[in-house]
């Protein structure tokens, strides 16, 4: 699980034990396009398995325990930032018709239950096929979502907190995009939540 300290903006954990939240280096030369980002633990040993099957095996079952771990570790986090809205990373059509289901939609509508917020399943969009994000750079990342995502319905998101749900946060090139998407509709705040984290 991920401890303090760690970056107050993306919430990457820092090596040493001890000391406060402070900024990373990449955050201070780079701000990202989200408020905040945190994760319950890192994308490694049991979590990662775990991740994987509910994916790519069809649990879906897995759903449950790893949004309800992620619900308890940072429920302090949504507490502070007292969001008004959960809306999941949204999939493309095509890979929902692939995969079967949207793991985000699953894991945000356990958030939004534990915490007690609505959730928007459909106002963000993916809007354009995009290639599994696995193999990529960080650079070509970037530019693979670049333009995927819309808004359907800005006026209702106008002024809102929005806490925005995935399960892995690798470089933020995803979340960075849908927040950028999401502060056009002119909300209030984009914090980004996910079960995991990418090791640095």
């Amino acid at each position: 699980l991920i401890r303090s300290p760690l970056c107050k903006t993306c919430g990457m954990p820092f090596l040493s034990a001890d000391g406060d939240d402070h900024l990373c280096g990449g955050c201070v030369t780079g701000p990202p396009r989200f408020t905040a980002a945190r994760a319950a633990a890192l994308f490694a040993g049991p979590i990662r398995e775990l991740i994987h099957r509910f994916k790519y095996n069809n649990r879906v079952q897995l759903c449950r325990p790893l949004g309800l771990l992620t619900g308890q570790q940072l429920e302090p986090f949504a507490a502070a930032i007292s969001a008004d809205l959960v809306i999941p990373v949204p999939l493309h059509v095509k890979r929902l018709r692939q995969r079967g289901f949207n793991q985000a939609v699953l894991l945000g509508e356990i958030l939004a239950r534990e915490w007690r917020l609505p959730i928007s399943r459909c106002n963000l969009r993916r809007i354009r096929w995009t290639e599994p994000q696995i193999n990529l750079s960080a650079a070509e990342r970037v530019a693979n979502v670049r333009g995927a995502f819309s808004v359907s319905e800005p006026a209702v998101l106008k002024g809102k907190k929005i806490i925005l749900v995935d399960d892995v946060y690798t470089t933020g090139s995803t979340v960075a995009e849908c927040a950028r998407v999401l502060f056009r509709a002119d909300v209030a705040e984009v914090s980004v939540i996910t079960v995991a984290r990418a090791e640095s």
